[in-house]
């Protein structure tokens, strides 16, 4: 919701039909730019507060759906601690000696049941909106596969080749110039902006978490069972998430990042990745000779 200034008057704005203190939003902006970071940032910032700025649709929503629950649970919270202040002060015992004896009363027994179910059945409306909205997509544009090992993903891209490739965290003593301690990549997701892509995730050993704020994505990948979700990214950048399920000893270690590129630029990628990473069904060599597969695995780990 926008609202345009109309007239500026001592230390009051007149914006729209409200009225708000220069003061106030002189302190708003100071504290928005010391502690919200850059409004492009893809990922965590230092003394951010609130949620990552939403790159998909569903984290748009996800986004504004904190936004309201925050004024709800702010004005139940101001509303209980006003009601245990006037008890605090109303029955003291100074003011009142002699307590009341009244131990049920029917109207507010009534009242703090039926407004508390009207409040839950407020935010469950959107809330399951919101769940069946990000659950899965029709007519996906391309689809992303998802695999957690202990401990870096593994991907795959089934509509373009089949290729696979593992991505595994920088370490701290390989970081060059301008990547970011902890969340850097080897080998980075690559997807396009403004397509529809279908989200598969799986496993192979444990239960690991994919999660991208930006996208407004959380989920679990879980041994022997497929989950699905989808993204749409509205602009290009890099974005960078983590895994969010206790999944072993380097569960710290096996962050994800994602760079989001024009679809042109994205075709030019895969011609590349097509010829640089093994397929998914890569056919066995003959005998005596490694599969392409099996050299890759044993390179990874080698390099462990």
């Amino acid at each position: 919701m926008g609202y345009s200034p109309t007239a500026i008057t001592g230390w009051r704005v007149d914006v729209g039909e409200y009225r708000v203190n220069r003061l106030f939003v002189t302190l708003t902006v100071l504290m928005s730019t010391a502690f919200a970071g850059s409004a492009s940032a893809a990922g965590p910032e230092a003394w951010q507060l609130g949620l990552q700025p939403p790159a998909t649709p569903t984290a748009v929503m996800i986004n504004d759906f904190h936004n309201v629950l925050l004024w709800i649970i702010t004005l139940i919270t101001i509303f209980v601690l006003g009601l245990l202040i006037y008890v605090s002060v109303r029955f003291r015992e100074s003011r009142n000696p002699t307590p009341s004896k009244t131990t049920h009363n029917t109207t507010v027994e009534i009242l703090w049941t039926v407004i508390p179910i009207f409040i839950l059945v407020g935010i469950a409306i959107p809330s399951m909106k919101l769940l069946y909205f990000a659950d899965k997509v029709e007519d996906a544009d391309m689809t992303l596969k998802v695999v957690g090992h202990q401990w870096y993903w593994e991907y795959q891209y089934p509509d373009h080749g089949n290729f696979t490739f593992d991505a595994n965290m920088i370490q701290e003593d390989e970081l060059k110039k301008g990547q970011k301690r902890l969340m850097d990549t080897d080998n980075p997701v690559v997807l396009p902006v403004g397509k529809k892509i279908r989200l598969l995730f799986a496993s192979v050993d444990v239960i690991h978490n994919w999660s991208m704020s930006s996208f407004g994505v959380k989920v679990d990948t879980t041994p022997g069972r497929l989950n699905e979700t989808w993204v749409q990214i509205d602009r290009a950048g890099t974005y960078y998430g983590f895994c969010s399920e206790l999944c072993g000893v380097n569960h710290a270690f096996m962050p994800i990042m994602v760079k989001a590129v024009p679809p042109a630029e994205f075709d030019a990628w895969v011609t590349k990745a097509q010829k640089e990473f093994a397929r998914v069904d890569e056919p066995e060599a003959p005998a005596g000779q490694p599969a392409a597969v099996t050299v890759k695995v044993a390179a990874r780990n080698l390099s462990k």
